[in-house]
């Protein structure tokens, strides 16, 4: 698919972290997705082994999770690990893998963070500024911010909130289950952002589409 590069990705931190900070304000995390006009869902997922990056992209029907598309990249991981620059470590393989998807998605879950990041722009978001599609980050551990203490039921959730701001929502996607963070990318708003995640995870833990791509990111 047609992708819509920003900015080159060999940075050091303090520019990547400058880029981060300017980037962020062309984000848009208050429109709603529309799940009427929904029929296909990507999920991606990057793999790391012995510092080797594996992207996967999964395409799937909604509803219904047939499989449609699998587009993957492998190459050498460039960046460190550091928590709020994933971007930098997973984009260039992400972008590889992404530029061979033959279909559009109309919608994109992410296997991280969208606006649930310190400066407002994790990989759901950076990596929607280059897709100019619906992106939604979704978290299986918190990277920032609080919230109260969440029912055990399956759907249950409430606010994530950094410094004043909500920035997300805790959600039960299975009961008994730990909770998913859940977060606007790009051009999504927290409650059609959830309602998505929820309506793409009918028996597991997390999202169905995100559960395929990181059965095939992890396999090499």
């Amino acid at each position: 698919m047609h992708l819509h590069p920003r900015h080159a990705w060999d940075l050091t931190p303090s520019e990547a972290v400058a880029l981060q900070k300017r980037l962020r304000g062309e984000v848009v995390a208050d429109r709603a997705i529309d799940l009427a006009s929904v029929r296909l869902v990507a999920g991606v997922d990057v793999s790391v082994k012995n510092e080797r990056s594996r992207a996967a992209v999964v395409v799937v029907t909604f509803p219904g999770f047939l499989l449609v598309e699998t587009a993957t990249a492998e190459r050498p991981t460039p960046f460190p690990y550091m928590p709020g620059l994933l971007s930098f470590r997973e984009g260039p393989v992400l972008e590889e893998a992404l530029g061979r998807l033959k279909i559009e998605p109309d919608a994109f879950l992410f296997d991280g963070m969208g606006i649930a990041h310190p400066r407002r722009i994790g990989i759901a978001s950076h990596m929607g500024l280059w897709l100019e599609r619906p992106t939604v980050g979704v978290g299986k551990t918190r990277l920032v911010g609080t919230h109260a203490p969440l029912a055990e039921g399956k759907g249950a959730q409430v606010p994530l909130i950094h410094r004043g701001e909500t920035i997300g929502a805790v959600v039960r996607a299975r009961t008994g289950t730990l909770p998913l963070f859940i977060s606007p990318g790009h051009l999504a708003d927290i409650p059609s952002a959830v309602a998505l995640v929820l309506a793409c995870t009918p028996q597991y833990r997390l999202p169905e589409p995100i559960r395929l791509a990181h059965r095939a990111a992890g396999a090499f």
